[in-house]
């Protein structure tokens, strides 16, 4: 039976370090708090080079070795490819590079397929059978596509007013999908109290282990492409924020051993002033962050009034000297109609809300516009509504005025 040569030693509290046993299924420690997977960094070092990783294929499992797939057979995949890294310099007030990465590119048209591909592979692994997971809607979706390929079965709760796109496609990927009259977290408190009666896994967000571990592929795969050279700031739209914890984990472990040097970017969590826990606690020097009470936003992914990982959000911002902030929806739409139409890339709100904060930030002075920038698409527009069209243009009436379509 081959092996992919993961070199996962054991799994640690996040919160007070208390190690628990790999290759079992856990899901939160015993003080309630994510677990993360550690890695044999020196023998992983000793056994791989960045360079070998050129003749490896473009995908994310081009990092086998980070990640806690023992065999090979388990890998539940759908092609999840590299994701572009887009040079926008119409977007650029300076002399600092921007460019987008678009993780809308990847299989079910988000980044959560990076998380959940890795997540129910392990599932796989450990002979789970069948899974649970509140969603915003991309989550959900990606889980219901992985899952389907694996042979397990998931029942999925959303928001009810979860875009409907997102819906469907969990439903037409073989999910069983509610719509639920509250918000996420509504949907976490379902899941949670069904565990024992329904005999399922709960796949909330850090729920479980490994979601960060395919997460931790954005790190990775950026340093990569950037021939290992780390951007001075990174924007990422922040919800449950398991992308933002997984990059800066990914950074230090390459630190650890080696393949990066010097200072690690800057991580800004993104945020929308209708749900912004992680601005709030961090403008207030806090550790944790509080409920945020009626959350709303046109950025559905990003509306998490309780992110579970809210001090792994505020210890990675903090200790990379970054910050945390939030934008009005009205920037967020701007954002998108003027990245859709400056540069041809159609973001979808989360991801627009990175670049609607990049240019609230370069007016405030937190970023200098000659700061090389990554902003993080985290899906493809196509899946959320865009304006209506109403121009109509009738052929049978001659002659057509030609002059009317100049603006």
């Amino acid at each position: 039976m081959k092996q992919t040569f993961t070199y996962v030693t054991h799994l640690e509290c996040s919160m007070n370090g208390d190690n628990y046993e790999a290759n079992q299924r856990h899901n939160l420690s015993k003080t309630d708090k994510p677990l993360l997977v550690k890695y044999d960094l020196k023998s992983l070092s000793n056994s791989l080079s960045k360079e070998e990783l050129a003749y490896r294929p473009e995908n994310m499992w081009r990092y086998g070795e980070f990640l806690p797939i023992r065999y090979t057979k388990n890998i539940v995949s759908l092609g999840e490819s590299m994701t572009p890294l887009i040079h926008t310099p119409r977007l650029q007030s300076g002399n600092g590079n921007i460019y987008i990465k678009d993780e809308g590119r990847l299989p079910t048209g988000s980044f959560k397929a990076r998380g959940l591909c890795v997540a129910v592979s392990m599932a796989k692994e450990l002979g789970i059978t069948r899974i649970a997971m509140p969603t915003n809607g991309n989550a959900g979706a990606a889980l219901a596509a992985y899952a389907s390929r694996a042979g397990i079965e998931t029942y999925i709760f959303c928001p009810e007013d979860t875009p409907q796109v997102n819906v469907r496609e969990i439903a037409a990927q073989g999910g069983k999908v509610w719509l639920v009259n509250g918000l996420i977290n509504d949907c976490g408190r379902i899941v949670g109290e069904g565990k024992e009666s329904m005999d399922w896994f709960d796949f909330s967000t850090l729920k479980e282990p490994y979601r960060i571990e395919g997460k931790k592929t954005m790190g990775l795969e950026l340093a990569d492409q950037l021939e290992w050279q780390l951007p001075d700031i990174i924007f990422y739209p922040t919800g449950g924020g398991t992308g933002l914890i997984g990059m800066w984990k990914a950074f230090n472990e390459m630190k650890e051993i080696g393949w990066i040097n010097g200072k690690l970017p800057r991580m800004v969590a993104v945020q929308a002033t209708g749900c912004a826990p992680i601005v709030r606690a961090y403008e207030d020097g806090a550790e944790q962050a509080e409920l945020w009470k009626n959350a709303h936003t046109v950025a559905a992914g990003i509306r998490v009034p309780a992110a579970i990982g809210d001090f792994l959000i505020l210890r990675a911002v903090n200790k990379s000297n970054g910050f945390a902030t939030a934008v009005d929806d009205e920037k967020i739409l701007e954002a998108r109609d003027e990245v859709a139409r400056q540069e041809g890339i159609l973001m979808c709100p989360e991801g627009a809300a990175t670049y609607a904060a990049y240019k609230k930030e370069l007016s405030s002075g937190r970023v200098d516009p000659s700061e090389s920038a990554i902003l993080f698409n985290c899906a493809s527009g196509l899946k959320y509504e865009l304006p209506l069209i109403s121009q109509f243009l009738d052929c049978t009436q001659q002659p057509i005025d030609y002059s009317t379509f100049s603006d």
